[in-house]
């Protein structure tokens, strides 16, 4: 799970808001990972492709995912601050 992206956010919630919120940024998105490796279609699909899903993390954060036949890929997490091109 421990993308690029991901540690991006995480390291940047640990030097802004400390290792006591950035640990339950961790814990929360692991929550969501185990619900979407249970139910891969339980988030929406984006406007782009729908096997391309994004789950909301927290206001801030979402974690844009691919759904297949046979597996689910972590794709990247997004800042939700910034532009929202595929939403």
């Amino acid at each position: 799970m421990r993308t690029r992206t991901f540690i991006a956010v995480y390291d940047f919630i640990e030097i802004r808001f400390g290792k006591k919120v950035a640990d339950k940024f961790l814990e929360k998105t692991e929550n969501i990972v185990a619900l979407i490796a249970e139910y891969p279609l339980m988030y929406k699909a984006t406007s782009i492709d729908v096997n391309v899903r994004i789950a909301i993390i927290s206001k801030h954060t979402s974690l844009f995912y691919r759904v297949t036949e046979t597996s689910v890929h972590l794709l990247y997490f997004w800042d939700n601050r910034r532009d929202q091109l595929f939403l």
